[in-house]
């Protein structure tokens, strides 16, 4: 421990639950460094599980507030779509005690660090919280600009509603690719202090993911903001790989990536090819297989690699990342993927699926003593379960 900066050093030992307050914080960052740093990884707080009643008021919220100015942003079936997407991929992590991502982290951590950082100092707190961010950066444009990585990424896209549970729409496969980019930050920033910030980077996002909030002022020039997270889920062609930051929009800014949102112009969100379905499987992996047709029927073993590493729009011939000018223009009115099926229907799809969540909740409280083998069931059953509803939403 260096005594110069012992100014710096802050005692934590004890674990603990935030409150409801510091769960709201921590949505937004504002967690400071002497009430989140940590000796130990067993001492960090599950600062997600702990938020899950802020993401649940909040989206009440939105809604209320949707329906007051009568913007109709949230549809019940693409709405529960995105949940299941989100119950879909938290279960898909706990097959594991402990995360991948966590454990090959602290494998780097102890082998190949650079330096020793004291755990809780200032100094460690801020570096980890720029690395984090930074790694994000590039591995959010990666997700974007490799077509495997893309694959994964895509179902996150996929809602062509923007509001909060389109942010729980999350890949249950991303997160063991963009690991590895991550790992940058195992060579000097101890694996307690990484994981308040890996948790802290997600958090931030959720409440972007809006239409409610148009602007919050000079901090547009330095954070992501929910305008400019709703560029990078447009699918209009200047929306198109743009804003790839997480907390942060100076990498944009930096790497010349950042543009700003045209007022005078809607975003239509969702991808560029929507899948047109409300089918969890085919959200997370549908994308998968049209890179396998696309790469068995291209000729040439070059181009076959190229349709894995190069970006979803590339052809033989185009650039790197596809031809931007082939990026079909918005028609409006703009029309989202909405089959018609009876109020009844629509009104049983969304009883069936919140009758789940008390066995979904039940499961996280005592999953510690619950075996992984009981996990993948409970797994199969939900993912049948969200099946089903979405076959009445698809009006299959």
């Amino acid at each position: 421990m260096n005594n110069k900066s012992d100014s710096l050093l802050i005692p934590h030992s004890n674990s603990y639950r935030p409150g409801l307050a510091e769960s709201f914080r921590s949505l937004f960052y504002c967690l400071g460094p002497s009430e989140s740093l940590f000796e130990d990884i067993s001492k960090v707080p599950n600062y997600t599980d702990a938020a899950v009643v802020c993401f649940i008021c909040l989206m009440l919220l939105e809604l209320f507030i949707s329906l007051w100015k009568d913007w109709r942003t949230l549809r019940i079936n693409d709405g529960i779509t995105s949940l299941s997407a989100g119950v879909i991929s938290r279960l898909a992590t706990l097959i594991s005690k402990r995360s991948v991502e966590l454990t090959l982290y602290i494998y780097v951590y102890d082998h190949w660090r650079l330096a020793d950082l004291p755990w809780n100092s200032y100094w460690t707190w801020i570096l980890a919280f720029l690395g984090m961010d930074f790694f994000y950066y590039w591995g959010h444009r990666a997700s974007h600009e490799v077509n495997f990585i893309w694959a994964a990424h895509q179902a996150h896209h996929s809602s062509e509603d923007y509001n909060f549970t389109t942010a729980l729409r999350q890949s249950t496969t991303l997160s063991y690719i963009t690991m590895w980019l991550y790992i940058g930050n195992a060579l000097l920033i101890p694996p307690s202090v990484y994981l308040v910030h890996s948790q802290l980077n997600t958090l931030y996002q959720f409440w972007i993911h809006t239409e409610v909030i148009e602007s919050i002022g000079p901090l547009e020039y330095i954070l992501n903001t929910p305008s400019h997270h709703r560029v990078h889920h447009g699918r209009n062609p200047y929306c198109i790989d743009k804003n790839y930051g997480g907390t942060l929009i100076i990498w944009d800014r930096i790497f010349g990536t950042f543009v700003a949102e045209k007022k005078d112009v809607r975003i239509a969100y969702g991808l560029v090819q929507n899948i047109n379905t409300f089918n969890p499987i085919k959200v997370q992996l549908g994308h998968y297989k049209d890179l396998f047709h696309r790469a068995w029927q291209i000729n040439g073993l070059w181009n076959k690699v190229c349709v894995f590493l190069k970006g979803p729009g590339w052809r033989p011939g185009k650039p790197r990342l596809g031809d931007p000018t082939e990026i079909p223009e918005v028609k409006n009115p703009i029309q989202c993927y909405n089959p018609q099926i009876s109020g009844w229907m629509m009104g049983y799809g969304f009883v069936h699926y919140f009758s789940l969540i008390p066995m979904y909740d039940n499961m996280l409280t005592f999953r510690h003593k619950i075996s992984g083998s009981m996990i993948v069931f409970d797994l199969i059953f939900f993912l049948g379960s969200f099946t089903c509803i979405s076959m009445l939403f698809d009006k299959k």
